[in-house]
């Protein structure tokens, strides 16, 4: 299974919109994940629209629509024998495995957003993994969005940069 995985999107803000090479990994994925900052409704309608079905959390810019319609966090088995767990705001770096491990006790991995960081991190098979942002990259030299592979219980994580 390949998953395209977002975050921080923050649109529509000024012309702002998902480059296309992105626009192309999700429409190629068979599952979307959207880590919160999405913004509008709207965004997440257009996303739907792709094809792939979407999963998403509210961030904390969303619109009150959003946030009463999104979850601030989910659990899902992508696959048989992988569970992700998904929030927006993961809290301070310092001692963010170990946080999200007690918070997710069930889940092989957890995506979030919130910092625009691309990140992964792993401790005895648990893994974090922030996408970045594909739209607003702030002082990252890129911007980003995450890929996943799944199969055979395993969660494969990969940075994708963007132009």
């Amino acid at each position: 299974m390949l998953i395209a995985i977002i975050a921080d999107t923050h649109m529509p803000k000024g012309s702002r919109e998902l480059p296309v090479q992105c626009v192309e990994r999700l429409r190629a994925a068979e599952l979307i994940l959207h880590a919160g900052d999405i913004s509008t409704a709207g965004v997440l309608a257009e996303l739907r629209e792709l094809g792939p079905p979407v999963l998403a959390v509210h961030g904390n810019v969303d619109e009150p629509a959003l946030v009463q319609s999104l979850p601030a966090q989910l659990e899902v088995e992508v696959a048989p024998g992988a569970r992700l767990a998904m929030t927006h705001d993961a809290g301070p770096a310092k001692g963010r495995l170990a946080r999200l491990r007690k918070r997710f006790p069930r889940a092989d991995a957890v995506i979030f957003g919130h910092s625009h960081i691309p990140r992964l991190d792993a401790l005895e098979g648990f893994q974090i993994f922030n996408p970045g942002s594909p739209t607003e990259r702030r002082r990252q030299p890129q911007h980003t969005m995450g890929l996943a592979r799944v199969g055979r219980g395993r969660i494969a994580f990969e940075h994708i940069a963007l132009n």
